[in-house]
């Protein structure tokens, strides 16, 4: 899995017990996903030219260890499993100071079109994630 960015918890992610919120977790998944697609060379913003957009349509996370107040975060992501019309990422997310598991999870991607219809995702989304090979058309 591509370690893809590092963050820093702010006091304003932390509840009252000095530990992140649940739902910034998400966030921080987001933040790896947009950035393995640049990392590879396409910011989500060019899909999005192409016409077609890409919300998440299921979510799932498994809580390892509590991440707190001034941890630095290093967030993996990858694209994971393809279908015709959806897409899901693995995340991961280490306490950059010990190495330590905080969470891993999943998300799926619906692909609409412009009109907000399911789509087939387009071979170049298809290529960028790495189940198409370079120069394959079909």
């Amino acid at each position: 899995m591509l370690r893809v960015a590092e963050i820093r918890v702010l006091y304003a992610d932390t509840d009252q017990m000095g530990i992140v919120n649940n739902a910034n977790y998400l966030r921080w998944f987001e933040i790896g996903r947009a950035e393995w697609l640049r990392h590879h060379g396409t910011p989500y913003t060019a899909i999005e030219q192409e016409g077609f957009q890409m919300p998440i349509v299921e979510a799932h996370l498994r809580y390892r260890a509590p991440a707190k107040y001034d941890d630095l975060v290093a967030i993996s992501a990858q694209p994971a499993e393809l279908r015709a019309a959806s897409v899901k990422f693995l995340y991961q997310l280490h306490r950059a100071a010990d190495g330590g598991l905080l969470c891993e999870g999943y998300t799926t991607h619906a692909c609409l079109d412009t009109k907000g219809k399911v789509s087939r995702i387009p071979k170049s989304v298809v290529r960028l994630l790495g189940f198409l090979p370079d120069g394959e058309q079909s």
